[in-house]
């Protein structure tokens, strides 16, 4: 099974959050997640509440094959945890 990291949106109108999470690479963006990993609430002013990352499970994710999206990849490097490409 192909795993995706990825953001699934939450939130109201107007005002979006996100619960980053290990998707099946087939599943649809909000569809039904493997493994809840953290949030990102690009709204949110301070940057250290902006991101909430278990990161021994992202480090994981990425270890046996997961692969980020675009966005995932971005809040990861921001983040500090390196992965390949």
């Amino acid at each position: 099974m192909a795993v995706r990291l990825r953001m699934k949106r939450m939130g109201r109108k107007n005002r979006p959050y996100y619960r980053i999470g290990a998707f099946d690479a087939h599943e649809e963006r909000d569809g039904k997640v493997i493994e809840n990993l953290g949030t990102y609430d690009p709204l949110e002013s301070k940057n250290e509440k902006q991101v909430t990352l278990k990161k021994e499970r992202v480090e994981y994710w990425l270890s046996v094959g997961a692969k980020p999206t675009e966005s995932v990849a971005a809040v990861l490097k921001k983040f500090g945890i390196a992965f390949k490409k």
